[in-house]
């Protein structure tokens, strides 16, 4: 039932914008493997080998470590609607941060967030398509403002602190660039 592809096509794309959530995959040399659901308007397809997905802030930053060891990612987006699939995007990427020379020209995709703490620039090698016929079905109410908020009575200052906190290391000790001149001032 799988079908692979070799570029993320006109319905593919379609699809992906009508989704809410999406999930994430990486994993480093060794340790643990990430997954996490992503949301908000945070993702972008730019053409049919290219996703831009700004990261948020969040209590960890596996990703950025991740692919700073092993530049591969997995990107998932299922329907919890009557049609059934589960689209996938297999590739690697390249990590932005804010204070890098491009951080402004790929964050201008997206609607200002306070929070945001990397871009990833994905490069899609192979989509694959399956039959999701046994993801059950959920009904979408509405988005959740409270990272936004969150982010927002932090400032600044609050986020630069807590990405010193919790955002350099990886689970498993790796780095995740994000203290290497990358935090906002």
């Amino acid at each position: 039932m799988a079908k692979q592809f070799k570029e993320i096509e006109d319905a593919h794309c379609a699809f992906i914008e009508d989704q809410h959530i999406f999930f994430t995959g990486t994993a480093g040399a060794e340790g643990y493997v990430n997954v996490s659901p992503k949301g908000m308007d945070s993702l972008r397809v730019l053409g049919p080998n290219r996703i831009l997905w700004r990261n948020l802030t969040g209590s960890g930053n596996e990703t950025a470590g991740h692919l700073a060891q092993v530049n591969r990612i997995t990107l998932m987006w299922c329907s919890f609607t009557k049609r059934p699939l589960i689209l996938r995007c297999y590739g690697t990427a390249r990590v932005i941060h804010r204070n890098d020379p491009d951080w402004a020209a790929l964050n201008a995709h997206f609607p200002e967030e306070r929070g945001a703490r990397q871009i990833y620039d994905v490069t899609v090698e192979m989509v694959q398509t399956s039959c999701g016929y046994s993801i059950p079905f959920f009904d979408y109410v509405e988005e959740r403002d409270t990272l936004h908020n969150w982010a927002e009575t932090k400032g600044d200052d609050g986020l630069r602190d807590y990405w010193l906190e919790k955002n350099t290391r990886t689970l498993n000790g790796a780095e995740t660039g994000i203290a290497e001149g990358n935090i906002p001032t």
